[in-house]
C-alpha cells in the first residue's frame, strides 16, 4: 500500500455487531458535529498545523479542510465527522465499551507500553480494553495500522476499526496529538489528595447556598473517614483492582463583584489550587462567566443547581441535570401550541394571545424570553410585562382579556402577593421552579385556573429515589432548607463518587465526563428525575418535565395534567 494514503483491500465481511457500531458511530457524530456541518459543507479550508491533527481526530478534517475518508471492511464508507476517531475512542482517547465490544484506548502511553506477562506488570493505570499482551506500537506501525488494520503484531485489528486514507503530513498530525493526548499532569491530583471546587454566584439564594454546603462538607467528611492507604504500585487484574484511597479536598470558590471580574478571580483560585474538577455549584442571574471558564480551562464541572445554564451545541465539560427555566418554557410551550393546534382543527377560534410577567432581572426574563420565541414563530401574539423594583404585581394584570393566555414567572413573594386580586384569566402557566415547586405560595382562588411547568418527577414517583438522600441528611441532621437543590447536590456527589471508583486511577478529566456519561443511565437513585441520560455531544441529563395542576377539595396535591413531555 502506498504511504500517501489508499483503500487496502478488505478482509471478510463484518459480523452484525460491526454494523451496529458504525450505525452508533455515525450517531455520535452528527451529535458531537457542529451545527450545520452534515447538512451543508462549507468549501474547504485549510486547517492550521498546530491543530491538524485535533481538526483530524475530533472533527475528521483533514489538514486540507477536507473530510476525512474511512472505509470499513464491509464496505461501508465514513466521512468527515462521521469518520472521526472521536466517536469510538472518545475524546480522552482512552477508548469506551458497548455490551462485550471494547474499544481500547489509544493515548501513545497505552500504544507503546511494553509487552507483558499479566496485568499486574502493567505500570499504567487500569482501563477496560486496555492491552498488555501485544508488542508496543512504533510511528510505522500505528500508521499501518490506522491505512490498513493491522496491529503492531501484524494481526488484523478488530473488524469494528475502520480503514483511513491518510496522506503522511495527516498521518504524521494525528500521530502527534495522539503522543500529546494525556501527557499532562493530572491537576488538582496528588498521591493522597484529590482536590475539587464548589462555585458560588455572588447573588446566589443564601438559603440555598447554606444547605447546598452543608451536603457537600458532610459528604466530603464522610469520604474522608477511612484512613488513607499506603501508596501501592497500581496494578490490575481480571480479579481486582488496586487503588489508592486518596483524601477528597473540598475547595469552596465564593464569587464576588460583577460577572466582568469573575474570570480572573476562577483564574486566580486555579492557580492558587488546582482541581480536578468542580463539583455542585450555585448560580443566581448569570453562570455564563462560569460555564465559559470550565470550558476554556478544560475543567469538569458537574451539575451545579442552576436556574439558567448555557444551552449549547459544542461544550463539553460543563453538564446539568436539566434545563431550569428554559426546559419549562419548552413545556408550557408545547402546551399551548398543541392547543392551539387542537382548536385550530376544530375551527373553534383562533389561537389566543399570550401575556407573560416576570421580574426585570430575574431568571424568569430568560424564560420569557424563550417562550416568546417559540410561540412567535408560530404566529400567537406575546405580551411582555417586566416588573420594575417596587413595582406591585397588580399593575400587571389589567387589561388582559380573560381568554387569553397568561404566564408567571415569580418568585413566592410575587407569587403570595396574587392574593389581593381575582386570577386575570381563566389559562394561566406559572413557572413551578422560580414559583417554589410543592410549595408555592399560590393562593387558593388561583389554584383552580393554574398549571405549572414542572421539571421533575412527581412527588409520588419520586419519593423512593430521594428517601435515602433525605434519611442521610437526618442522620447528619442536616436541615432541609431547600429540598431540590439539596437532593440534586447529593445526587452530583454520589455519582463523582461512583464514576471515581470506577476509573481507578486513571485521572483524565475528559475521561471523569466520558465515565459519567456512559454510567448515568444505569443509576436507580436518580433524585428528582425519574430518568437521567447523557449521550455524547449532550449536556443536559434530563430531558422532560410535566404540565401539573393542583387537584383535591383544597387544591393542594399536585398531579399530572397530561404526559411526561420531552419537548
Amino acid at each position: 500500500m502506498s504511504r500517501a494514503g489508499g483503500w487496502p483491500r478488505g478482509r471478510a465481511s463484518a459480523p452484525p455487531l460491526a454494523a451496529r457500531w458504525l450505525a452508533r458511530c455515525a450517531l455520535l457524530a452528527a451529535l458531537i458535529a457542529p451545527v450545520g456541518e452534515a447538512r451543508c459543507a462549507p468549501a474547504a479550508q485549510p486547517v492550521a498545523t498546530a491543530s491538524a491533527g485535533a481538526a483530524l481526530y475530533q472533527q475528521g478534517v483533514l489538514s486540507s479542510g477536507e473530510p476525512l475518508q474511512a472505509l470499513h471492511e464491509d464496505g461501508v464508507r465514513l466521512q468527515g465527522a462521521a469518520a472521526a476517531c472521536v466517536n469510538c475512542h472518545r475524546r480522552s482517547g482512552l477508548g469506551s465499551k458497548e455490551g462485550n465490544s471494547s474499544i481500547p484506548p489509544i493515548t501513545w502511553r497505552y500504544l507503546v507500553e511494553p509487552r507483558a506477562q499479566n496485568p499486574e506488570d502493567v505500570e499504567l493505570p487500569y482501563v477496560p480494553g486496555m492491552r498488555f499482551e501485544r508488542e508496543p506500537y512504533t510511528d510505522a506501525t500505528i500508521a499501518r495500522a490506522i491505512r490498513e488494520g493491522i496491529d503492531s503484531e501484524g494481526k488484523p485489528l478488530s473488524s469494528l476499526m475502520p480503514q483511513y486514507a491518510l496522506n503522511d503530513a495527516d498521518m504524521q498530525a494525528l500521530i502527534g496529538y495522539l503522543k500529546h493526548l494525556d501527557q499532562r499532569r493530572p491537576a488538582g491530583v496528588t498521591d493522597t489528595v484529590l482536590h475539587f471546587a464548589t462555585i458560588i454566584a455572588p447573588d446566589a439564594d443564601p438559603v440555598k447556598r447554606a444547605g447546598m454546603l452543608d451536603v457537600l462538607t458532610h459528604y466530603f467528611a464522610d469520604k474522608n473517614v477511612f484512613p488513607l492507604g499506603a501508596v501501592p504500585r497500581l496494578r490490575s487484574s481480571r480479579k481486582m483492582m488496586f487503588m489508592v484511597n486518596r483524601r477528597w479536598e473540598l475547595h469552596v470558590w465564593e464569587l464576588k463583584g460583577p460577572p466582568d471580574t469573575w474570570r480572573d478571580q476562577l483564574t486566580q483560585f486555579l492557580a492558587r489550587q488546582p482541581v480536578f474538577a468542580v463539583v455542585s455549584g450555585l448560580g443566581g442571574r448569570n453562570w455564563a462567566p462560569i460555564h465559559d471558564f470550565c470550558e476554556q480551562e478544560a475543567v469538569p464541572c458537574l451539575f451545579p443547581n442552576v436556574e439558567v445554564p448555557v444551552e449549547t451545541d459544542h461544550d463539553f465539560y460543563s453538564v446539568y441535570f436539566s434545563k431550569g427555566v428554559l426546559l419549562e418554557s419548552d413545556l408550557i410551550a408545547a402546551r399551548i401550541l398543541g392547543e392551539a393546534g387542537a382548536r385550530s382543527a376544530q375551527a373553534t377560534k383562533a389561537a389566543r394571545a399570550v401575556w407573560q410577567v416576570y421580574r426585570a432581572g430575574d431568571n424568569g426574563a430568560h424564560g420569557a424570553q424563550a417562550l416568546a420565541a417559540a410561540l412567535k414563530a408560530h404566529g400567537i401574539a406575546v405580551s411582555n410585562h417586566a416588573l420594575a423594583p417596587g413595582e406591585s404585581i397588580t399593575h400587571a394584570m389589567h387589561g388582559i382579556p380573560r381568554s387569553d393566555v397568561l404566564v408567571l414567572w415569580l418568585r413566592p413573594p410575587d407569587v403570595a402577593a396574587l392574593a389581593r386580586i381575582p386570577p386575570a384569566t381563566d389559562t394561566v402557566f406559572m413557572s413551578g421552579l422560580l414559583g417554589g415547586l410543592d410549595s408555592t405560595p399560590l393562593p387558593a382562588s388561583w389554584r383552580g385556573v393554574t398549571r405549572l411547568a414542572y421539571p421533575f418527577d412527581l412527588p409520588e414517583g419520586r419519593r423512593v429515589r430521594v428517601d435515602y438522600a433525605f434519611g442521610w441528611f437526618s442522620i447528619r441532621q442536616i436541615p432541609i432548607v431547600a429540598p431540590q437543590v439539596q437532593a440534586d447536590t447529593y445526587l452530583a456527589c454520589g455519582l463523582l463518587a461512583e464514576t471515581l471508583s470506577h476509573m481507578v486511577d486513571a485521572f483524565v478529566r475528559d475521561y471523569l465526563v466520558e465515565r459519567i456519561q456512559d454510567m448515568l443511565e444505569r443509576r436507580i437513585l436518580t433524585g428528582y428525575y425519574p430518568r437521567l441520560t447523557l449521550a455524547p455531544g449532550q449536556t443536559f441529563a434530563s430531558k422532560g418535565g410535566y404540565i401539573v395542576r393542583f387537584a383535591g377539595p383544597d387544591h393542594i396535591k399536585l398531579v399530572a395534567d397530561g404526559d411526561w413531555i420531552v419537548p
